[in-house]
């Protein structure tokens, strides 16, 4: 009787001691390998947006209700508009202004392009003036030498005996005729040279002004594209009076209504979108066989009865703890293993029954046929 008293507990020892060996050494092996993966950590969710407003105003209408189905495209909410109209209005009168301007100033080109057309005519009509000035001195000149030579001859015969006094009164008369003759040629060169700079002076002063109005064209161009600017900026503003639904979907809650003031930023409604689909958090022991695109069947707690099937689209790239406010240090010293939890994205096969009636939220019991375990079996072979 002693030694039976202490075979049967050394027999519970050693048994389960080779089940705490088999489960510790054997049982993520044994859980990983797997074929159909199960977990009820799963629920359904879908893409929500809150849709806010990116100015400030008075909230005229709502044009939905809560929980309510919209279209793409469709209004939910309106602002008050008349103070954006307004500055559409204004925007457009003052690019209405600068066009003006502009189109003044090239009016005043134009007219100073016909000035400068004036001006060049007057500089060839000067030109030829001071051209037939020389000509006339040329002509005069030869015939004034010459009287003056007369006269010095006859000056010099009449020293002599040799030409009566008639003779050099004759002459002298003729060099002082020609002489004045020659000095209104060149008065006459004078003055048609003095114009000629005048007219050339005026030419130039045209030309600058010219460039001048070149130069303001830029700056009214560039006031003409600020203005347009404005507009475009107007029109935007004009436009965010206006918050419509950027898919189909379903309205969650409302958190304005009409009359009240909002600012920019203001979370105005919820948009739920209409594609459900369903994350599934699975342990990382469990992903040994999983892959992108294995089939999986869904039970919601909703509908007991129904088996909703779908695809795993997506595996996270990290575990859930990895994308949380205050991810786990595992490096401070008090070390305890637990294991992770992968989000799986899976998205139902269209055409189901009850599809329309599946709500972001409703909890779910997932089961992934994995593949990888065939893969690998087929690699081998």
């Amino acid at each position: 009787m002693g030694k039976k008293s202490w075979i049967v507990p050394l027999v519970v020892l050693i048994v389960a001691g080779a089940l705490l060996f088999l489960i510790v050494g054997h049982w993520t092996t044994w859980e990983g390998g797997r074929t159909e993966q199960v977990t009820d950590d799963a629920y359904l969710r879908a893409d929500m947006t809150p849709l806010s407003t990116r100015i400030s105003g008075t909230v005229r209408t709502v044009a939905v209700g809560d929980y309510e189905k919209v279209k793409s495209g469709q209004t939910l909410i309106e602002l008050d508009d008349e103070d954006y109209r307004a500055n559409l209005d204004q925007a457009k009168a003052a690019l209405a202004a600068a066009e003006a301007a502009l189109e003044d100033n090239q009016a005043a080109k134009r007219i100073l392009d016909a000035q400068i057309k004036g001006a060049e005519a007057g500089v060839l009509q000067a030109q030829s003036a001071v051209n037939s000035a020389e000509a006339g001195v040329a002509a005069v000149q030869p015939e004034a030498e010459r009287a003056e030579t007369e006269r010095r001859r006859q000056e010099a015969l009449f020293s002599s005996k040799a030409a009566t006094h008639q003779q050099l009164e004759q002459a002298t008369a003729e060099a002082g005729q020609t002489a004045g003759a020659l000095e209104s040629r060149r008065a006459d060169l004078a003055r048609s040279k003095a114009a000629l700079a005048t007219s050339e002076s005026q030419l130039e002063a045209t030309k600058r002004q010219r460039e001048a109005l070149n130069i303001k064209d830029g700056g009214y161009r560039a006031d003409i594209k600020a203005k347009q600017a404005a507009i475009v900026v107007a029109q935007v503003n004009l436009g965010y009076t206006r918050i419509s639904a950027p898919t189909d979907g379903t309205v969650g809650e409302r958190h304005v209504l009409a009359g009240q003031l909002v600012a920019p930023g203001t979370q105005m409604i919820d948009l739920v979108r209409d594609d459900v689909w369903v994350q599934a958090n699975y342990k990382e022991t469990q992903l040994t066989n999983i892959r992108e695109g294995d089939p999986a069947d869904i039970h919601v707690d909703t509908f007991p009865n129904q088996v909703f099937h779908g695809k795993v689209q997506q595996i996270s790239p990290a575990s859930g703890s990895q994308f949380a406010l205050l991810p786990p240090d595992n490096a401070t010293g008090n070390f305890t293993k637990v294991v992770q939890r992968i989000p799986l994205k899976i998205v139902l096969d269209p055409g189901q029954p009850l599809l329309d009636r599946l709500r972001p939220g409703f909890s779910a019991v997932v089961t992934v046929h994995g593949s990888g375990n065939h893969s690998r079996q087929d690699g081998a072979r």
